[in-house]
């Protein structure tokens, strides 16, 4: 059954209808516990399945170790690994990377090596910040990623749905298990007057 059979002539938000668009199953997401549709804002729990997976390298570790754990040859749905949040900002963006590969190492080499075996992108050291990396190479109108950074919906700026989540919740997508998320609530926000020069859409 689809999701416009269910809701009818309801009226939906951009990303309602992403979200609505990666139901794993759409009767069982709308109408448990939702008047049988009529009622799903802040009360349906939807179970999601998103295009892909975006881990920084603190968190992926931890991911990494779980997904080796279910003897998978590939994960189930893409994944990029980005080594930035390990490089500690002191002195300098030059000598700062130095230091942090240096005293990061070990784990750089292991999340390499790891992205090689599962065939996930990997970003090393200096490649650039996850959130902006993952808004200019990945992000797509429609899409709908988890990330396991806070700055995650950044990419919304590109009609992304995009949601932070942490390591538990990016490897139950990464062996293909429905993610679930209750369904938010609906605030509108009401923007008049003039914009700038140089206003981009995710400000």
């Amino acid at each position: 059954m689809d999701v416009r059979r269910i809701l009818g002539r309801q009226r939906l938000t951009l990303a309602e209808k992403i979200l609505y668009s990666h139901l794993d199953n759409v009767e069982e997401s709308l109408l448990s516990n939702t008047d049988n549709g009529r009622s799903i804002r802040g009360r349906a729990n939807l179970r999601l399945k998103p295009d892909r997976v975006n881990m920084q390298d603190a968190s992926a570790q931890m991911a990494l170790l779980q997904v080796m754990s279910c003897n998978l040859a590939r994960p189930a749905i893409p994944a990029s690994i980005h080594c930035n949040h390990l490089i500690v900002g002191s002195t300098g963006a030059d000598s700062d990377l130095s230091a942090g590969i240096e005293a990061n190492r070990e784990v750089f080499e292991f999340l390499e090596s790891a992205a090689h075996k599962y065939g996930m992108d990997f970003w090393p050291p200096g490649a650039g910040i996850i959130h902006q990396t993952v808004l200019e190479n990945y992000a797509l109108p429609g899409l709908m990623m988890l990330g396991t950074d806070s700055h995650s919906p950044n990419a919304g700026g590109l009609c992304t749905v995009t949601i932070g989540v942490g390591g538990a919740d990016a490897v139950e997508a990464l062996v293909g298990a429905p993610w679930e998320l209750k369904a938010p609530k609906v605030l509108g926000v009401m923007l008049t007057g003039r914009l700038s020069e140089w206003v981009a859409p995710k400000d």
